[in-house]
């Protein structure tokens, strides 16, 4: 079949992989910007300043930047399929930290930990596609 393809001896859905792919770093991505909106909730519930709040925003922004670098020597390390759902898991721990936070110092610290997750699974994405459509097959 034309949408299966084979990787290390295995054979799999090239449409489900991207679609994964998709998902998962749609998610990471709208996480971004998604705290904008609710800033002046928080400010309320923590009894936070404007400039406290930011943090959430710039904090996460200031992991991601350095985790993206960092990414390329872990996948030295690391297989990019794990390393994937690594940085997937630790998005999702990050939520859930998150969520669960009783004060501003804990929220920060699941936002920087979803950061994390999300800077190491967004240079994973490009790399990974680039593996399955290889130059060669590529439409411009």
């Amino acid at each position: 079949m034309k949408n299966r393809i084979e990787v290390n001896g295995q054979t799999f859905s090239r449409t489900l992989f991207v679609l994964t792919l998709l998902i998962g770093t749609f998610c990471d991505m709208l996480n971004q910007t998604v705290m904008a909106v609710a800033q002046p909730k928080l400010m309320s519930t923590f009894s936070v300043s404007t400039a406290t709040i930011q943090w959430l925003t710039t904090g996460f922004l200031l992991v991601m930047g350095i985790m993206v670098p960092i990414t390329g020597w872990l996948t030295d390390r690391f297989n990019v399929k794990w390393l994937y759902i690594f940085s997937q898991l630790l998005f999702l721990i990050g939520t859930f930290l998150s969520f669960i936070a009783p004060s501003f110092g804990a929220l920060l610290a699941g936002r920087l930990i979803q950061a994390a997750g999300s800077g190491i699974a967004s240079p994973l994405t490009m790399t990974m596609l680039f593996a399955i459509f290889p130059p060669g097959k590529l439409q411009v």
